[in-house]
């Protein structure tokens, strides 16, 4: 028996039609998994569901009786919670303070005992065992998460809404995640599991609502799809080709690194990459990949260690350093520092290559405009958004802007940390296709990822990490998916290269 029931729910923002129409049933104990591209009007209808937006049109019913969910709070009496992609803890307080965060029907019975035994079984809940005392801030992100799904637990929510749990997280930890959702599920809970990542919608869901265009699909067994199938409801065709072909011929060494050392490597890593060549790291999560990137583009600072570019051995200190060198680098955290969230399109596009848009020191519209249109094209970006503000953008079009940005200073060498991180499928084939572009035009790609599918792919060559070292290195046509896995994950069972 269906436990919500939504019918006909449509929103629109002015002219701009968000939300066509959606029609979604969710079962007591169900997890059902919501994917769509970016603007296909899944956000939307999520927001709807949590209270954060009035619906125009349609009806939602749990358990029989139509409910009206105008706001958070009406939805969170309605027992409907979601844990967003960004994190609400507040890390100066402790797991237990956290869990009851933003209950005050708690205060009148709040003791320190009573908040520790109270407390201590929404944790047993969620499989997370830590003091309820520690404090929020210095739990790894895996359990920070758990713990804002131990506060959803303890409002009693019916339905539970997972927005992209998984989107920052190494392998291990994204076990863990899945692990309480399977628990929340054989409670009795119903879970919305909202993931960029189709494997785990076949790995955690009974079923799967696509959206597209707008409109929800009917939702389907997720036994009664494949991959291709899941691909192809969700963008309306079948995407035969992801992957662009990789380079047929290199040209001479561009970037060479050779016994360098930063923080979170523990043993000293080589690189070699060539011009025209995608060069992919290949590693989880504090496996020394992302960090040997940021140790060369200067972010952080490295030990020991010599770079080349182009045979000349240069010191690089800082982003600024490393972006006079000919070395440009996209951090993972695109939020966070990929680019100016609240300034036009058109600015993040040309900043990096400010000079060239500053004749006498002067801002030059007409240059800037000319200058950001010519790199949207190389990252297939929509010159009629050139004026919209980075934050109202989908995930993808952000990471274009991110990646597109760099071009303007013209490097020879990119270095990308997961660059299709909250990325939706059809906008990740866009990526890969403007990343092989970029190479075959001469430009040196070097990118780490925690998803082996996507070094697989693209990459040309590959090396792998493992908890601060470099473990191998493959021809990207040769390697096999056990072997990147084994790399990644059995470090005892691999010798370092």
């Amino acid at each position: 028996m269906e436990y919500l029931v939504a019918t006909d729910v449509a929103k629109s923002f002015g002219e701009v039609v968000a939300l066509e129409t959606a029609d979604f049933e969710l079962r007591r104990g169900e997890v059902m998994g919501l994917v769509g591209e970016n603007g296909a009007g899944k956000s939307t209808f999520v927001k709807i569901l949590c209270g954060m937006y009035r619906r125009d049109r349609g009806s939602i019913c749990i358990d029989g009786e139509e409910v009206a969910l105008g706001s958070t709070a009406r939805a969170e009496r309605a027992g409907i919670a979601v844990v967003q992609q960004e994190l609400s803890i507040v890390p100066t307080l402790s797991v237990a303070e956290n869990v009851f965060l933003g209950q005050p029907e708690a205060r009148a019975v709040m003791t320190r005992k009573w908040l520790l035994r109270e407390a201590g079984k929404h944790l047993d809940h969620v499989g997370l065992e830590v003091d309820p005392l520690t404090i929020a801030g210095d739990l790894p992100l895996a359990e920070r998460q758990m713990v804002e799904i131990a506060r959803v637990v303890a409002r009693d929510a019916g339905m539970i809404l997972l927005d992209e749990p998984t989107a920052a997280l190494p392998d291990d930890d994204i076990e863990r995640v899945h692990e309480v959702v399977r628990r929340l599920a054989a409670a009795g809970r119903s879970v919305v599991y909202i993931t960029h990542r189709l494997g785990e919608v076949f790995e955690l869901a009974d079923r799967v609502t696509v959206f597209r265009d707008g409109r929800s699909q009917p939702p389907a067994d997720v036994t009664d799809l494949d991959g291709d199938e899941l691909i192809t409801r969700m963008l309306g065709r079948r995407l035969s080709q992801m992957f662009p072909p990789r380079a047929t011929s290199v040209g001479d060494v561009v970037l060479e690194v050779s016994d360098f050392r930063t923080e979170g490597l523990g043993v000293p890593a080589s690189l070699t990459v060539r011009r025209g060549e995608i060069v992919g790291l290949a590693g989880q999560l504090g496996s020394g990949a992302t960090e040997l990137l940021r140790g060369i583009s200067g972010t952080q600072p490295h030990e020991a260690g010599r770079v080349l570019v182009e045979g000349t051995e240069t010191v690089i200190n800082s982003p600024a350093g490393a972006l006079a060198n000919g070395v440009a680098y996209c951090s993972g955290d695109r939020k966070f520092d990929g680019f100016f969230a609240n300034r036009r399109v058109v600015e993040n596009f040309t900043a990096p290559g400010l000079a060239r848009v500053t004749p006498r020191n002067l801002l030059s519209r007409r240059l800037e405009h000319r200058l950001a249109s010519s790199l949207a094209g190389m990252v297939s970006f929509d010159t009629a958004r050139l004026r919209h503000r980075v934050s109202t953008l989908s995930g993808g079009n952000q990471q274009k802007v991110t990646v597109g940005k760099w071009l303007g200073a013209q490097p020879k060498v990119l270095l990308i940390d997961e660059p299709t991180r909250g990325v939706d499928v059809g906008a990740r084939a866009e990526i890969y296709r403007t990343l092989r572009d970029l190479a075959n035009d001469g430009l040196s790609v070097v990118f780490a990822t925690s998803e082996m599918h996507e070094v697989l792919g693209l990459a040309d060559s590959i090396v792998t990490f493992f908890r601060g070292r470099q473990i191998a290195h493959y021809d990207g046509a040769d390697a096999t998916q056990a072997a990147l896995i084994r790399d990644i994950t059995h470090p005892d069972e691999t010798e370092a290269a």
